[in-house]
């Protein structure tokens, strides 16, 4: 299953905003671009369009937040880090996905501060796969 989310970037580039292959879904690298093309220039508030863009493909394909197990995330200030690392709480708090946040030298348009992935398997749940084990 593909879904879109009526990005103009989807039809130019080829791509979908996120891809359902049997229990596993893939979310595209997702920029905090408004319906109007707009962006907010706060990196926390990026951080929770691209949430809510990711959050609207996941619930297409099915699946929730709590379902995601991994999330990418590429600012282009470390400075924004405490902010982005706020909202990515907000919303996969109680999951915890496995996590990575870089910083880049940019992205495709200069007022984006940050782009996120997501991938999530559909009826994994923390409560059905255990408490956060330490490692080592």
């Amino acid at each position: 299953m593909r879904i879109g989310s009526g990005s103009a970037y989807e039809a130019t580039v080829g791509f979908s905003r996120a891809v359902r292959v049997d229990g596993r879904v893939l979310v595209a690298g997702t920029a905090p671009i408004r319906p109007d093309g707009s962006c907010d220039p706060d990196a926390g508030g990026q951080m929770r369009r691209c949430l809510e863009i990711i959050c609207a493909a996941l619930r297409q394909a099915g699946a929730a937040p709590e379902d995601v197990v991994r999330t990418r995330m590429y600012l282009t200030d470390p400075a924004d880090a405490e902010a982005v690392g706020r909202e990515h709480a907000s919303v996969f708090g109680a999951a915890r996905p496995a996590a990575t946040m870089v910083v880049v030298a940019g992205l495709l348009d200069p007022r984006w501060k940050v782009e996120v992935e997501a991938e999530a398997i559909i009826g994994w749940a923390p409560s059905r796969a255990g408490k956060v084990r330490r490692s080592g």
